[in-house]
Parts: C-alpha cells; structure tokens; sequence
C-alpha cells in the first residue's frame, strides 16, 4: 500500500509510506514502486502504470475513510482517470476530484489519499 498526498506534495516528506519521501515509498529503486520507471507501477510502458497514458488498469486512489477518488492515471479519455478534466476525478471543480483544491485535494485537510494496484 502506497499513500499519495497529493496535490499537497509537501505534507509528508518524513513519512515513509508517502509518495514525494525519496527514502520511503518515493524511492526511485523500490521494485515495485511507482516513481521507479522500471517497476510495473511506474513504467511508462506497462498496463499497470500512472505514468502510461494509455493504461487500462492504473492504480486505483482511496480516500482516508475509503471514498474512491479514481484511476491515478494520465490518460485524459479514462473516464476515472485524475487527468481527465471532464471526468468526476479529473474535473477541479468536482468534490470527488483530488484536483479540486476545496474538495478531495485540499491540501490542508489531514485526510490521506491511498493508492493501490488496479484491479
């Protein structure tokens, strides 16, 4: 299980579970990690990758009290995807989006977005 603090990248770069902690989940050389452009999570080839604009099967993101928060994914056609800006998870002015500022992705609320492989 990874978290993502995201928009907010900076709330927790101690935590090992924290996606921008270089020496925690963050780690370039985890093997299955998602910033390592090697790993399945993380190779921009790879069906299972946040980084692959044509993945069908991105990791999913969870919100703290287990709200889906969509596909943490690049593609702007995935109707799930966070990228999509006219989809539920991609739309900044949607409650469900991360991309949302005063919603899901404040970055001042305590709440955790999770990550996990897609399924």
């Amino acid at each position: 299980m990874w978290i993502a603090s995201l928009p907010a990248w900076a709330i927790c770069p101690y935590d090992y579970n924290c996606l921008n902690n270089p020496y925690g989940a963050g780690n370039p050389y985890k093997p299955d990690g998602l910033m390592n452009l090697y790993s399945r999570y993380g190779s921009p080839y790879s069906n299972d990758s946040w980084t692959n604009p044509y993945a069908t099967n991105a990791p999913k993101l969870y919100g703290q009290n287990g709200n889906y928060r969509g596909r943490l994914s690049t593609n702007p056609y995935d109707p799930d995807s966070i990228s999509n800006p006219s989809g539920r998870y991609g739309n900044p002015y949607s409650p469900d989006s991360i991309n949302n500022p005063y919603g899901a992705g404040n970055p001042y609320s305590n709440n955790k977005n999770y990550v996990f492989p897609g399924r």
